[in-house]
């Protein structure tokens, strides 16, 4: 992470402070590692990722001592922290959206056993359909968690939030887990002038120590506790009753903070921002960076001679019910706008409680419209604000609201402009080209496979139309289309999240010639499961007579950018169902659809955004993970792997693969396929890094048939075998490993592939190992 630091300073409070010129993300971080916290755990997940890439960056260099685990998914990520903060340290995390759907269980455990903690969301679109922009669906779902919910408007805010959240999370009042909420790109990525203290000792002063005395944690020899007990009624409607109570107390305790802060920097955060709200007679209530832009188009109106005024609050929970009846006492109509809609509720969360917030204090006068605006990361601009009071001026002048909820910002949809099919079905028989033989020999078990010449497979259509968005070099989808080459006829695709989804299914348009499915990161494998059942159930009772099929489907779940890290469970779990599917990962040894991240598939030493290079860092710290022996432990009937390198091999299994999918059960394969943008290599050099990384045994070609391994490709039998360094110094990510400051990285590196290979050894010599 590189601040940008004015050398002016500023004076400002009674505090030395510095001006840097940085995005709400940086800010996030930069708080985060001048407090110092003991432990992040975190996943990666677009826009709240860059948080963890900047604190990596930054112990690298030294500049903190944070531990930062990278978890197998945010459901894991948030039971490292829980787990941390159960121990009596201070913990932080980040994250956004649909990442945060997946940890939400454990939110009200943490809530409720009363641990404290400071957790970034970077507000992002809720799927499905996916959307990786700003808006708050993700926060709403957070309002009934039990923590309380700082917002921040701009970078500024996300830098003094996270600072403040620490200190009302750990009051003795409080003592709950704290959310601080900004808008995804909006606020997480744009660059802005910022305060911060000059000096990391100040931020701990006013902090505090470090762990605050007088709780009890796991870590006290002394005075053995139980965590999360089993809790009966009456119990459990107390335990709720004190967590509630301190709730309510957050609100006060949040407001004592931030004049003490603003004492020290010269800047408020009120519980109700008001602006021009003293004789306003017509407002508008928005949350986070819509705020900022509204107060023009108040300044606007109020010149034009009309009684403008804007509310936004900066806690949200508690919800500050009195605070917005007093602020709209006089006020004659108010839109509030929702970043997110509950559907069936008629009107967004804000909405229904500012609604509630009038009747409890008996203001039954001002007319509330409600509007959902700005979904999936849909710009706000002066024009919808100054909308959102012309809502406000009409039922003023009407008397009445006309339309209390309605959504601000859709198009009408036109019928003749409905997207077309451009790409027809393809045709059968050319899928079904007779040039593969596949057949099952009875007395050894095994099944043999003919392939032909590639040059008689290149008529065989593509599965995947010409004009995705792969970056130049993209290994993906060569790999892919080579494996397919295997299979003969129609097939199902279900596609985690990840960059092959991305690039070839925006919408209105898809790359996709066959059926395709789309589920989240984690959950593939058990959708594609359903599929695969309900397929043969429909097929059993005789509803599929009429759709022409002349053989089944075979069904393909493709995953990579680490879909088989957050989504091992599921994949387990179908393969001990030995559903007749295959699942195939692409294997570009990161999360690189969210800017190359380290996954459990990044080799040891190996170069990412939160697995860097400095002086106090060599890159990931730990080894990779193997998934194909981790699916071969499930004793499905058929394991491979394969590459480019060896196009005939990959055919070969691709066609064995299709046959016992489709008479047997689960088949796992992994492909090795380059990703030059993050490996930080040339384009054209794609096809022999891979050729490198077999003949090294770092990714050997094999297969486990019905539990035994053969080694497919051997490189020392050839006399092919190359040392590791010589395949590391292709790739930019690596070149480090030749220094002799990380000669015990590369050596251990080098024990382990050589371990693995032996091991491998082993069972091709045995068919019981």
């Amino acid at each position: 992470m590189s601040i940008d630091i004015r050398k002016e300073s500023a004076k400002q409070g009674t505090v030395e402070q510095r001006i840097v010129y940085e995005s709400g993300n940086e800010m996030a971080a930069y708080a985060a590692h001048q407090i110092n916290y003991h432990i992040m755990g975190y996943f990666p997940i677009s826009p709240s990722t860059e948080v963890a890439q900047f604190l990596d960056l930054m112990k690298a260099n030294g500049q903190h001592d944070i531990v930062l685990i990278p978890a197998d998914g945010e459901h894991g990520s948030a039971g490292v922290c829980y787990g941390a903060s159960t121990a009596g340290g201070r913990v932080f995390n980040a994250t956004s959206a649909n990442g945060y759907l997946y940890m939400l269980e454990q939110m009200p455990v943490q809530s409720g056993t009363r641990f404290p903690m400071v957790m970034n969301l970077v507000c992002r679109s809720v799927s499905g359909p996916l959307d990786i922009h700003g808006d708050h669906s993700d926060l709403y779902f957070a309002l009934n968690t039990g923590w309380p919910i700082v917002l921040c408007r701009d970078p500024q805010a996300v830098y003094d939030m996270n600072i403040i959240a620490l200190k009302l999370a750990e009051d003795p009042e409080v003592r709950l887990p704290v959310l601080v909420a900004s808008d995804g790109y909006f606020t997480s990525h744009q660059k802005r002038r910022v305060m911060t203290f000059t000096h990391r000792e100040d931020v701990q002063r006013f902090v505090g120590e470090s762990p605050p005395e007088g709780f009890a944690h796991v870590l006290d020899r002394n005075n053995p506790i139980t965590v999360g007990p089993y809790m009966n009624e009456p119990d459990y409607i107390n335990n709720c009753y004190q967590q509630s109570q301190a709730m309510y107390r957050a609100e006060a305790v949040f407001d004592r903070i931030q004049q003490e802060y603003a004492e020290l920097t010269g800047r408020e955060y009120p519980i109700l921002e008001l602006y021009r709200m003293d004789d306003a007679e017509v407002a508008v209530f928005l949350l986070n960076s819509s705020a900022e832009i509204i107060k023009d188009v108040v300044d606007q109106l109020r010149a034009q001679g009309v009684k403008a005024g804007a509310i936004s609050p900066n806690i949200i929970r508690p919800f500050p019910a009195k605070a917005i009846a007093e602020a709209l006492k006089s006020v004659k109509a108010v839109t509030v706008g929702d970043r997110a809609d509950s559907y069936g509720g008629h009107g967004g969360n804000m909405v229904m409680e500012v609604r509630a917030a009038l009747q409890q204090y008996g203001n039954a006068t001002t007319m509330v419209i409600s509007r959902i605006y700005g979904l999936g990361g849909k710009d706000f601009y002066a024009e919808d604000g100054l909308k959102m009071f012309e809502f406000a001026i009409d039922a003023v002048h009407a008397g009445k609201v006309e339309k209390p909820y309605d959504y601000h910002g859709i198009t009408a949809g036109n019928p003749a402009k409905a997207p077309k099919r451009v790409l027809e079905p393809m045709d059968y028989e050319s899928l079904k080209t007779g040039l593969i033989t596949v057949t099952h020999d009875e007395a050894t078990g095994k099944v043999n496979v003919k392939v032909p010449p590639l040059r008689q497979l290149t008529k065989k259509p593509k599965r995947i139309a010409p004009g995705h968005g792969a970056c130049p070099g993209c290994g993906i989808f060569s790999g892919l289309e080579l494996f397919f080459k295997g299979i003969e006829g129609d097939i199902v695709a279900l596609f985690h999240t990840g960059c092959a989804m991305v690039v070839t299914t925006g919408y209105p348009y898809s790359a996709h010639k066959a059926t395709y499915i789309h589920n989240l990161f984690q959950n593939g494998a058990a959708t594609l499961s359903g599929v695969v059942e309900m397929f043969h159930e429909r097929k059993r009772r005789g509803e599929l007579d009429d759709l022409g099929l002349k053989d089944d489907f075979t069904f393909v779940m493709i995953t990579g950018d680490g879909g088989m890290d957050i989504g091992m469970g599921p994949a387990i779990g179908a393969a001990l169902r030995n559903h007749r599917m295959i699942i195939l990962e692409y294997d570009n040894e990161g999360y690189m659809n969210t800017g190359a991240q380290l996954s459990y598939s990044t080799p040891m030493g190996h170069r990412t955004s939160t697995s860097n290079v400095g002086k106090h860092q060599g890159g990931k710290v730990f080894h990779h993970k193997d998934t194909a022996q981790i699916m071969a432990a499930t004793n499905i009937p058929y394991v491979f792997t394969g590459s480019e390198a060896s196009p005939i091999d990959l055919v070969r299994k691709g066609a064995k693969a299709q046959w016992y999918a489709q008479n047997v059960g689960m088949v796992y394969g992994k492909i090795l396929i380059t990703c030059p943008l993050n490996w930080l290599s040339e384009d054209k050099d794609g096809a022999d890094i891979i050729d490198f990384a077999v003949n090294t045994c770092f990714f050997p070609l094999y297969e486990v048939e019905r539990g035994v391994t053969t080694i497919t490709y051997n490189p020392e039998e050839k006399g092919k075998r190359v040392p590791v360094g010589d395949w590391l110094k292709m790739m930019g990510k690596t070149k480090h490993l030749s220094k002799p400051e990380y000669a015990e990285t590369l050596r251990e590196f080098e024990h382990e592939i050589e371990r693995r290979w032996n091991m491998l050894k082993a069972k091709h010599e045995n068919p019981y190992l």
